[in-house]
């Protein structure tokens, strides 16, 4: 019983450091952590197209990369819909989780995300 108690708690503590490392910003300054939090995809699951929308930063300045799952790079057409939101066209893509990695070196702002496209 000691070792299934041990076994939670380890599975606990695990999830809530894991569970921050999806998007990351230089400093750990609490207004950068907002960034990650004004950030949204959507829809996910995907079909043709996936929406990228960030609240506080031009997305002029934003460099975007896809990843499939197994980390190589796939090209993608891409057109802004307004200075916070670009929008990925997915159709072609196979099924599948993807990656998207958001840079601006300007807002200190990296984050990878994951969608499933359907």
């Amino acid at each position: 019983m000691r070792v299934f108690t041990l076994f939670i708690v380890l599975i606990l503590v695990a999830g809530s450091f894991f569970g921050h490392a999806q998007a990351s910003f230089d400093g750990g300054v609490p207004e950068r952590q907002d960034l990650a939090k004004s950030i949204q995809i959507f829809p996910n699951p995907a079909v043709d197209f996936v929406h990228v929308r960030l609240e506080n930063v031009n997305f002029s300045e934003v460099k975007v990369s896809l990843h499939n799952i197994i980390g190589n790079e796939v090209s993608i057409e891409s057109e802004m819909v307004d200075e916070h939101e670009i929008r990925i066209r997915v159709k072609d893509l196979d099924t599948g989780y993807y990656l998207l990695a958001l840079k601006d070196d300007h807002a200190k702002l990296r984050g990878t995300y994951k969608f499933l496209k359907r």
